[in-house]
């Protein structure tokens, strides 16, 4: 069975209420039984990171889901290596471009162990962590040139709302 169907049948089995989208508790459940638990703040953020009509839910047919990046990657192992996270463009898949120091730098941030892996939860954190830069970067980028010039004050500011 192709890759796209088991990851159908599993938003279908989530998606409890049958409204063809997942909210937050359903998703939070549906981890939970994978010995993941996120609380009710992390998942909403999970959502977020795909709720592509602000809808507070998260659509299989949007631009995709997180657990799905790190599948197509991950290859049947429990996490997924740097060496693997870069080669794959596994960030790439889920909409994030980083030169090298960065990606190098925002992995060892997330890799909790030191072990140089990620496990899912430490994948979605990251993921999270990226929408919310980018986003925070986009409202000073007004000009969409990809550069932007701070003042010490929009430093502290954009530093304070980068905590997760």
């Amino acid at each position: 069975m192709a890759n796209n169907e088991l990851l159908r049948m599993w938003f279908d089995s989530v998606d409890v209420d049958r409204s063809g989208s997942i909210n937050c508790e359903e998703l939070q459940r549906a981890l939970a039984v994978g010995n993941l638990h996120f609380p009710s703040s992390v998942v909403n953020q999970m959502i977020k990171l795909y709720d592509t009509d602000l809808n507070g839910t998260m659509s299989f047919n949007g631009t995709g889901f997180v657990p799905s990046k790190f599948e197509v990657c991950n290859s049947q192992k429990s996490f997924l290596g740097f060496w693997v996270f870069g080669n794959s463009l596994a960030l790439t898949q889920a909409g994030f471009s980083l030169d090298q120091p960065a990606f190098y730098c925002a992995c060892q941030s997330f890799d909790k162990e030191r072990r140089g892996h990620f496990r899912l939860d430490n994948y979605m954190s990251l993921c999270i962590f990226l929408k919310s830069a980018r986003n925070l970067f986009t409202s000073f980028d007004t000009s969409r040139a990809g550069a932007v010039t701070l003042d010490f004050n929009q430093f502290v500011y954009c530093a304070a709302n980068m905590r997760i």
